[in-house]
């Protein structure tokens, strides 16, 4: 009897699970289909968009266009980028097997080198873009298949911020000349994308608690790194590290009386918050956590956060309507004072050091003139710029390749 007993208990056992599996199942999916925490679907595309790191086919064709049409401000641009030192085909890479970057560059132990000769590679591969002249692509080549033969490390306190800034050009250059010229032999492609697997991806993919400009570039770079490697994970773990740090970089009034906090950074009180905001205690639209520190450092900042969601608007997945309100409110707020309008005592003692740089041109043309945002002070700003160069860090030619693209 107690046989028979257990018996029926372990096939009513069975039936339930049988009859639970269909909605057991159906919740499995409802949770695969809804991604990661959030609630946000995994952002890599199925399929990659190639060129496809902050400047895409369309883009590259409009620009090419507009300067042989001799249209301003393309034209000058283009002249401006193509008398500078990075254009130039006589240019000796400077390679090293370890860039060792202290804070501030000190030490300097092929920091620069490395930026330069990145952004040379960008430069040189614009330049075959728009002149189709085969000579820029093969230099563009040369200087990337020097580094991928010889680097293998950085070191020192700055190591993750200047792979961020040279991890950001690498794949801008490497994904014109790989997808818009025959000029990089395919086993020297092979040894590239090993470079940035290898030496930068691991240096940049887990981010940084450190002032928000270092986890955004460093994000970029991820970002740029993962497209050109096709790599999904890569890419989607970018995407999360981006969707935590733009909110706890920028105030909004929503945010409530604090700033956010960037997750995992253990800042949980007030007093730690306002130390961590340079000592600001009143918060406004589109302040952000370093414009107290300076508007330098600022500019990387929200360059870094309109580079990425250029890219992951070429990807298929526009991230801008996500950040359009910050990153709007940000760009208006610091042009504000570019500009010359006094700085108020309640904001940063009443002083604002330094300059933006040239980094407004993406999130101006996306915002404005693909989105439609009225942006009167920013506009201003872009434009007395104009032709916007580079900083020699990872920002350069945003005037020859956003002014006005409709992409």
């Amino acid at each position: 009897m107690s046989r028979w007993r257990d018996e029926s208990r372990t096939a009513r056992i069975r039936r339930r699970v049988l009859l639970s599996a269909p909605l057991l199942l159906t919740v499995l999916l409802a949770a695969l289909l809804a991604g990661p925490a959030g609630g946000r679907a995994e952002a890599a595309p199925a399929t990659f968009v190639h060129p496809g790191v902050l400047v895409s086919r369309g883009q590259l064709d409009f620009t090419r266009e507009k300067v042989n049409a001799g249209a301003q401000p393309w034209k000058g641009a283009f002249d401006q980028m193509m008398a500078s030192k990075y254009a130039s085909l006589s240019r000796v890479p400077k390679p090293r097997a370890v860039v060792e970057c202290g804070s501030y560059s000190n030490p300097n132990l092929g920091c620069t080198d490395e930026r330069e000769d990145a952004i040379a590679a960008y430069t040189l591969s614009l330049a075959w873009y728009i002149t189709r002249d085969g000579r820029y692509a093969q230099k563009a080549v040369e200087i990337m298949d020097a580094w991928s033969a010889v680097i293998t490390d950085h070191t020192n306190s700055n190591a993750p911020l200047q792979t961020g800034w040279a991890g950001s050009s690498w794949p801008r250059a490497a994904e014109i000349i790989r997808y818009t010229s025959t000029a990089w032999p395919q086993a020297r492609v092979d040894r590239f994308k090993t470079m940035l697997r290898t030496v930068y991806l691991p240096e940049v993919t887990n981010g940084s608690h450190s002032n928000g400009n270092w986890e955004l570039s460093m994000t970029e770079a991820a970002i740029g790194m993962a497209v050109f490697l096709e790599d999904r994970a890569a890419y989607d773990k970018a995407v999360g590290k981006f969707r935590g740090r733009v909110p706890a970089y920028i105030y909004l009034t929503s945010d409530g009386a604090l700033p956010k906090a960037a997750p995992g950074s253990g800042l949980d009180t007030r007093d730690e918050l306002v130390r961590y905001w340079q000592g600001q205690t009143t918060f406004v639209d589109g302040l952000t956590q370093e414009t107290c520190r300076d508007l330098t450092h600022t500019g990387y900042g929200l360059a870094a956060i309109s580079h990425i969601a250029e890219t992951s608007r070429i990807q298929g997945q526009d991230l801008y309507p996500e950040v359009a309100d910050r990153l709007r409110h940000a760009l208006g707020l610091q042009a504000k004072y570019e500009l010359g309008e006094a700085v108020p005592g309640w904001l940063c003692g009443g002083t604002l050091r330094d300059h933006l740089g040239p980094v407004t041109e993406v999130g101006f043309n996306a915002l404005h003139g693909r989105m439609g945002y009225a942006m009167t002070n920013t506009q201003r700003l872009t434009e007395a710029n104009r032709p916007a160069g580079t900083n020699n860090l990872f920002v350069a030619w945003g005037t020859l390749t956003h002014a006005g693209n409709p992409g």
